[in-house]
Formats: structure tokens, C-alpha cells, sequence
């Protein structure tokens, strides 16, 4: 009996302390003695928390390699991409452009008629400048016809096929153009070299050529059609022992980056050769 009394008292008691905890708790009473005891075991998580996650960064970091290294090659895989259609982009802005002015420049010549023509292969000789193009006799392509672009005059088929076309350069050394200086309207020779460099001669020493001035086809020789864009002077040579004066030309045309081109199908060439008579010797 006595036994049971003294459980049910430590009960009590063990209650009321708990209660008496409780409170305290809940008052903020035991904060500083919980921090006190609890900052020990919070260092020593940290701590193992810590050790744990480096541990588990270097079991794991073979795996994260292989997918960043594979996320690596996807995307320099897409940039690859990207930069192809970016390219394709541009060709086909530049195509578009160069028709156009192709267009431009057939509409500002309506009384010649034209047929496009890509070169498909240079002549990589520094002596012969010709390129050839891809219609020949089949299109109407004749040998002597002229052949321009959009910026200016580019030289004469010399040589047919059915299906293609050499085209001589008027930078290659056998060309000889005859052409007019404005706005001096003087006339002169522009002829090519074996450095494709393009140079004037027979120019009267009393005309007043400048750099700058424009240089046309003048038609005569019935090589070329009249007022064909050449380029302009680039400098010019006088000398009071020579009978004419000489110049520099800067042509027009870009020769590296042709790429297409418009043949005057309707032109046709005069041959006046027989017609020049012939010096004899006395």
C-alpha cells in the first residue's frame, strides 16, 4: 500500500515537472540553455552534412562529366548548325541581291536582250583571263557576243559549245576595247596585260583627262555596243615626246567575285578586219 502512495507521488511529481517544463519552455525561459547544449551537436551536423556532400560530389562527379561533356558537344553541335543556316542565309540574301541588279541593269538597257549565265569555272593562269559559263549554243550563244554584269562590260564569248561558253576577259592581254572618256568625250583604247591590269592609250595630248572620269564602250570596231559601263581613270601618263597620252584604269567589274553573268544575245558582232587595208611596203 505504502509502495503504490509513493509511485502515485513520483507521478505527480514527474508531472508537474514536465508541466513546470513546459511552461518555462514556452515562456523563452530555456532558449539560452538549449542553445547552450544544442550548438555543440549543430557544428558537428554541419560538419558531417558537409563531408558528406563533398563525398557525394566526388562519387557522382564521373557522371556529371559525361553529361556536361555530352551537353557540350549538343550545343557546339546546334552553334554548328546555327552558323550554317546563318551562312545559307546570307547566300541566299546575296543571290537575291544579285539578281535584282542583274534585273536592274537589263531594265536600264531594254534595247539589248539578255540571257543569264553562272560562271562554273576561272582560268587559274595569270597569262589567259577567260571564264566559262554554263549555256552555250543550245540558248542562243554565239562566239563574239558581249558579255556584262550589273556593275559593267566583262569581255566576248570566244569559244561555244552546245551547252557552255568561254569568255574572254577584257583584262586578258589580247583584248582591245574601244571606249569613250567623259566627260571629256574624248575616244581611246583600253586594252588588258598578262597582270590583268587595265590601261588607256591613244589619247590626244590636248584632251584634259582626270582620275575619276568614266569610260563607255563607244561602239566603234563593232566588238561592243555603245555606252557599256568600263570602269573610270585611275591615273593618267602625259609625256611631251609621246604623241598620246596614257592612263590607268580601274575597272568597274570585281573579276574575283564574278559569278554570274548576262550575255547580249541580240548583238551581233561586225567583222571589219577584210575591210582595213593593209600598209605595204615600198
Amino acid at each position: 500500500m505504502k509502495f503504490r502512495k509513493n509511485r502515485q507521488w513520483q507521478t505527480i511529481a514527474l508531472g508537474l515537472i514536465i508541466v513546470g517544463i513546459l511552461a518555462l519552455a514556452l515562456g523563452g525561459f530555456l532558449a539560452p540553455v538549449g542553445n547552450a547544449v544544442l550548438t555543440p551537436f549543430l557544428g558537428v551536423q554541419t560538419l558531417l552534412s558537409t563531408r558528406f556532400q563533398a563525398l557525394q560530389d566526388f562519387i557522382n562527379a564521373p557522371d556529371d562529366l559525361v553529361r556536361l561533356r555530352q551537353r557540350n558537344a549538343e550545343l557546339e553541335a546546334e552553334v554548328a548548325n546555327l552558323q550554317t543556316e546563318v551562312i545559307s542565309l546570307q547566300q541566299q540574301v546575296s543571290e537575291v541581291e544579285l539578281l535584282s541588279s542583274l534585273l536592274d541593269f537589263a531594265r536600264s538597257q531594254r534595247e539589248n536582250e539578255y540571257k543569264a549565265a553562272t560562271v562554273v569555272f576561272r582560268d587559274p593562269r595569270p597569262f589567259l583571263k577567260y571564264v566559262i559559263i554554263d549555256i552555250g549554243s543550245d540558248e542562243g550563244v554565239l562566239s563574239g557576243m558581249p558579255v556584262v554584269s550589273a556593275e559593267g562590260l566583262v569581255g566576248r564569248v570566244d569559244a561555244v559549245t552546245a551547252t557552255a561558253a568561254r569568255v574572254m576577259l577584257i583584262t586578258d592581254a589580247a583584248s582591245d576595247v574601244n571606249v569613250i572618256i567623259q566627260p571629256a568625250n574624248t575616244g581611246a583604247v583600253l586594252s588588258g596585260s598578262i597582270t590583268s591590269d587595265l590601261g588607256l592609250d591613244l589619247i590626244a595630248q590636248d584632251e584634259n583627262i582626270n582620275p575619276g572620269d568614266l569610260i563607255l564602250t563607244s561602239g566603234l570596231g563593232g566588238v561592243y555596243p555603245p555606252d557599256i559601263l568600263v570602269g573610270q581613270v585611275a591615273s593618267v601618263r602625259s609625256s611631251a615626246t609621246e604623241l598620246f597620252q596614257q592612263g590607268a584604269v580601274q575597272s568597274a567589274v570585281d573579276f574575283e567575285r564574278l559569278d554570274v553573268v548576262l550575255v547580249i544575245v541580240n548583238y551581233r558582232p561586225i567583222n571589219i578586219e577584210p575591210l582595213i587595208p593593209v600598209e605595204t611596203e615600198e
